[in-house]
């Protein structure tokens, strides 16, 4: 569960709720760990943009615990395995910024690199898929088989 000890408003913090009432579509509760959630970008044009979100609220990675820290290494790797499985990229980038307003929480992007991904689209300009128009971002039908497929390979490899 998280816990906001920030003034300002925490949209992450209210998603996280939204998910612990069980009201959160598939594609944003993918897969719950002791210490994170992993969800689908919802404003992202490259499908498999996922999010490793801490469950509660820290703003910087310093905070984490050991206990946070150990599973998040494990998390983002059997998430890079199952993006690899799941929509065939040969890669996965992981980035952490926690910068933006609404979201000053720590969440890690772990984002698919295609094989096929434009030069342009590559490195740190893979934000450009980010915070694109709605009629350009990925359908919810689309995430949520994403989300399943995703589900279903998380749930097998932390079986371990």
């Amino acid at each position: 569960m998280t816990e906001s000890n920030t003034a300002e408003r925490c949209l992450t913090c209210e998603l996280a709720a939204r998910r612990e009432s069980g009201q959160a579509p598939l594609w944003d509760d993918i897969y719950r760990s002791q210490y994170w959630y992993v969800v689908h970008s919802f404003n992202t044009a490259l499908p498999g943009w996922l999010v490793v979100i801490c469950k509660r609220h820290i703003a910087a990675i310093d905070e984490m615990t050991d206990a946070e820290a150990v599973e998040l290494g494990l998390l983002i790797r059997r998430v890079s395995l199952s993006l690899r499985e799941v929509v065939g990229c040969d890669k996965t980038y992981v980035a952490q910024f926690a910068e933006a307003k609404e979201h000053p929480h720590v969440h890690f992007h772990v984002m698919p690199r295609m094989a096929d991904q434009p030069a342009e689209y590559r490195g740190p300009n893979i934000f450009k898929y980010l915070g694109v128009p709605e009629v350009d971002r990925v359908s919810e039908d689309r995430m949520n088989k994403i989300a399943a497929a995703v589900r279903r390979s998380l749930t097998e490899l932390s079986k371990g």
